[in-house]
C-alpha cells in the first residue's frame, strides 16, 4: 500500500472514530436539537469519505470489501447537496455505516 493511502486510512479512522464519540449516549431526536452534533457528525462523514476519494485505485481494488463508492457518494451527496441534508440517512451512517466498516479498516494499517 503507498504510504499516502495508509495516511488516508488513518484519517477515514480517525473521523470515525470522532463520529462514534460524538454520538455515545446520544439518540437519533438529538441530532435535530442539537446543532453541534449535527455539523459534527456531517463533517466526521464528509472527512471519511474526501480520505476514500483520495486513496489510490488500486488500493481501492485491492481491498474490495470496503465500499468506496458508497462512502465517496454519500461526501459528494453532503457537500453538494448540504442544503438539503437528511439527518435521519446521517444518523444511520454514523449509527449502522461507520461501525460496519471501522473493521474493515482498522487491519488495514500495521499497528505501533
Amino acid at each position: 500500500m503507498r504510504p499516502e493511502d495508509a495516511t488516508r486510512i488513518r484519517h477515514m479512522i480517525e473521523a470515525a472514530e470522532s463520529a462514534q464519540r460524538f454520538i455515545a449516549g446520544r439518540t437519533r431526536a438529538d441530532i435535530d436539537t442539537d446543532e453541534q452534533l449535527r455539523f459534527a457528525l456531517v463533517q466526521a462523514v464528509q472527512i471519511i469519505g474526501e480520505a476514500a476519494s483520495r486513496i489510490s485505485p488500486e488500493t481501492r481494488s485491492a481491498i474490495p470489501s470496503v465500499p468506496w463508492a458508497d462512502i465517496i457518494f454519500m461526501r459528494n451527496r453532503l457537500v453538494h447537496a448540504y442544503f438539503d441534508i437528511d439527518h435521519d440517512i446521517v444518523w444511520e451512517t454514523a449509527t449502522r455505516d461507520i461501525p460496519d466498516v471501522l473493521p474493515l479498516l482498522r487491519p488495514l494499517l500495521p499497528t505501533d
